[in-house]
């Protein structure tokens, strides 16, 4: 046994130097402009673990445009584009401070042993799930079938599914304290996975509005190739 654990703590030591080396590398690459971002995301994410044949592991890519009702998109802008040195969660100060307010009444409690108190977090949630991955991806298969499957045999309430950019966005960086998720990868690559090409029977919204394809930004022009 005791050559056992020596010889997974060498392999791991092995494993993780490689990683890192590998990190190292590919940021170099990515500084000196040799990788374009959508590739360093990619390795960043292949070094973490994550990969597309895992749903649980799927890769990780961030919001990065915060504009989602103009008519133009202005690159110019600095208010057109997410700030990148904060979580999801930390977006804007309004909802920063409900996070820490949250932490604190936890703490709060725990240290004073209220009966039932947990131990304080900020997030109750991942940005990042298998049902996240297959909530941007219903309308493709096989991830239709995985969504149908997850939930009972049937699509989730029209309600809940991806219906729009622009709410997801406001739902994930201000309104929805539940909701601090990032993107996939296809929101960068395959426009397909916005549209209801399959014509499945998505349902309809409680203001009797059939679900079709995802409603796109202004600037956009209804052209999913336009948005990617």
């Amino acid at each position: 046994i005791s050559n056992n654990v020596v010889g997974n703590n060498m392999t791991s030591s092995v494993y993780t130097r490689l990683v890192s080396l590998f990190v190292n590398k590919v940021t170099t690459l990515w500084q000196h402009g040799e990788l374009s971002n959508f590739e360093y995301l990619m390795h960043i994410n292949a070094a973490a673990g994550r990969s597309f044949q895992d749903l649980t592991q799927y890769p990780v890519f961030p919001w990065i445009i915060a504009d989602y009702s103009s008519e133009v998109l202005d690159l110019n802008n600095p208010l057109t584009y997410r700030d990148l040195t904060k979580p999801m969660g930390a977006i804007g100060p309004r909802r920063e401070q409900q996070y820490r307010d949250r932490y604190q009444t936890m703490d709060e409690f725990y240290k004073e042993g209220i009966e039932g108190s947990s131990p304080p977090f900020f997030y109750g949630t991942h940005y990042s799930c298998a049902g996240y991955v297959l909530h941007y991806l219903l309308r493709l298969q096989p991830y239709a079938d995985m969504s149908i499957a997850l939930q009972g045999g049937n699509f989730d309430k029209a309600d809940r599914l991806f219906l729009s950019i622009e709410n997801s966005w406001i739902s994930a960086s201000q309104e929805n304290l539940q909701d601090v998720r990032e993107l996939i990868p296809e929101f960068y690559y395959l426009p397909e996975f916005l549209s209801n090409s399959n014509n499945f029977d998505l349902g309809s919204t409680q203001k009797d509005e059939i679900v079709q394809d995802v409603v796109l930004p202004p600037w956009a022009n209804g052209d999913p190739n336009e948005f990617i």
